[in-house]
């Protein structure tokens, strides 16, 4: 009701347009007119109703371009740019396993060397989310949740949209795995 109530009220002259309305109907010697005849079924009579109508306007600035026409509401958009993934090489997927495997062999010789350390009371386990597992067989599966991670980022890299990361997509996996070994090869020297 209220819509409604807006809709009349918007679409009534208002008291200023009409006198403008009525000014511009003056001025402008094109008029229309609106007939409507009503006849009576059981008489020959005619009514005819006629009615005065002013012409519309004429635009102050014709438009140079005309505008474009509105799409359909049943066409969906489409993308400025498909959005695609770039997809792995043989060559990167096969590289990737083999990083992969190095990655969790380096986190399984440094678990070994750490165990090996502490248990021989040459030394201590600094990482301190690994010291709870450090007397115990899971620093093994401990161990292997950065490599895991690693490799996650380093495929995550390798389908970038971003070519510069790309290019790089086997760094997490390398620098990973060198730590590991050099852990595990400072864990021998502590030993020895």
């Amino acid at each position: 009701m209220v819509l409604a109530t807006i809709l009349l009220l918007c679409a009534m002259p208002q008291p200023d347009e009409a006198t403008k309305g009525v000014a511009a109907s003056s001025a402008n010697s094109e008029r229309q007119v609106l007939s409507a005849s009503v006849s009576d079924s059981g008489s020959k009579d005619t009514l005819t109703v006629a009615a005065v109508l002013p012409s519309a306007p004429e635009p102050k600035v014709k438009p140079e371009v005309e505008p474009a026409p509105l799409r359909a509401a049943a066409q969906p958009f489409m993308p400025v740019r498909p959005v695609t993934r770039p997809v792995e090489t043989p060559r990167q997927r096969k590289v990737w396993y083999g990083l992969m495997a190095v990655s969790h062999a380096g986190a399984a010789f440094d678990a070994w060397s750490t165990r090996r350390a502490i248990s021989g009371g040459y030394g201590q386990e600094a990482n301190p989310f690994l010291k709870p597992f450090a007397n115990s067989n899971a620093i093994y599966a401990a161990t292997q949740v950065s490599p895991a991670v690693m490799d996650y980022i380093g495929k995550r890299m390798m389908t970038s949209q971003n070519p510069w990361i790309r290019k790089l997509w086997w760094f997490p996996q390398v620098a990973g795995a060198s730590m590991s070994f050099a852990a595990g090869a400072h864990n021998m020297g502590v030993e020895h």
